[in-house]
C-alpha cells in the first residue's frame, strides 16, 4: 500500500500554513500529522530535513545522519544532493560539524568554511566542490544512545547564525521525539508479526497433536522438518497447516 495515498503529500506537508520560521507551531502541527498518520519512514525522515529548510534561517540545505548497524553514519534522508554531497565529504575526510555534533554536547556550527576552520580539510573540499559556504550539526538522541545528527548547510558565508542555532536545537528535538517514535513503531509491528506467527505456530501444533495423537515436541519437529524440507518459514508451514484444517471443515 502507498503511504502517501493515506498521508499529506510531502510538498504540501511542508510549504502549507508557513511563513518562514515565524510560524514553527503550524510547521510541527504538519510534521506530527504525518508521522503518526500513515506516512512510511522515507517520508518521514524527508518531511523533517525539508521542513529544516524552511524553518530554520539561512538554511539552504538539511541532511538526517543516523547510525546504521555497522556502526557508520549514514545519510538516510536529505533535501538534495548538495546536502548528500557535504555529508559524503565529511565521511571521506572523517571530520566536520556533523560528525563532530554526534560526540559533543554542544551543537556545532562553522559560519564559513572558506575563512579559517577546525576542520580544515574538509572546509576545502567544500568550498572546492560544493556551493555550500557554512554548516551547522545538532545530536540526535532516542533514550540515552547518539545516534546520529541533524545537519544543516548555507550558501551564504555567515547566514547560519545564533538565531539559526537556536532554531535548529528545536527542530533536532523534535527531530528525536520524531526519530523515537518511528523506531518504536517499528519494533511494534515486528513484535505484532512475531505474535501472529507464535499463534498460527502454536494453533498447527495442537491440530496436529489431535490429528496425529502425538507430543507438542513431535508435532513441533514434524513443522521443523517441513520448513526445511521445503525451504521455507516454518511460521509459514504452520499458517498453510491451520488454513488446509480449516477449509477441509468447510
Amino acid at each position: 500500500m502507498n503511504p502517501a495515498a493515506h498521508s499529506p503529500g510531502l510538498a504540501e506537508v511542508v510549504t502549507v500554513d508557513t511563513a518562514g520560521a515565524s510560524r514553527p507551531a503550524a510547521m510541527f502541527d504538519q510534521l506530527a500529522t504525518l508521522i503518526y498518520g500513515a506516512g512510511g519512514f522515507t517520508e518521514i525522515y524527508e518531511a523533517l530535513v525539508r521542513s529544516a529548510v524552511t524553518l530554520v534561517d539561512g538554511c539552504d540545505h538539511a541532511s538526517l545522519m543516523l547510525q546504521g548497524r555497522s556502526g557508520v553514519y549514514d545519510t538516510i534522508a536529505s533535501s538534495d544532493d548538495v546536502a548528500m554531497a557535504v555529508d559524503d565529504l565529511e565521511r571521506l575526510h572523517n571530520e566536520g560539524p556533523c560528525l563532530d555534533a554526534i560526540e559533543e554536547e554542544r551543537p556545532q556550527l562553522e559560519p564559513d568554511f572558506g575563512h579559517a576552520s577546525q576542520w580544515p580539510t574538509l572546509s576545502r573540499a567544500i568550498v572546492a566542490q560544493t556551493p555550500v559556504r557554512g554548516g551547522a550539526g545538532f545530536r540526535i538522541i532516542v533514550g540515552h544512545s547518539k545516534i546520529g545528527a541533524l545537519n544543516l548547510f548555507s550558501d551564504e558565508a555567515g547566514a547560519l547564525d545564533e538565531r539559526s542555532v537556536d532554531q535548529g536545537i528545536i527542530l533536532a528535538a523534535f527531530a528525536s521525539v520524531v526519530i523515537a517514535a518511528v523506531q518504536n513503531r517499528d519494533q511494534a509491528e515486528t513484535l505484532a508479526l512475531g505474535l501472529n506467527s507464535n499463534r498460527e505456530i502454536g494453533k498447527a501444533i495442537g491440530l496436529m497433536m489431535a490429528f496425529h495423537k502425538i507430543s507438542d515436541d513431535a508435532a513441533f519437529d514434524v513443522l521443523r522438518k517441513a520448513s526445511q524440507d521445503m525451504n521455507i518459514k516454518i511460521a509459514e508451514v504452520a499458517r498453510q497447516v491451520v488454513q488446509h484444517h480449516n477449509s477441509d471443515k468447510g
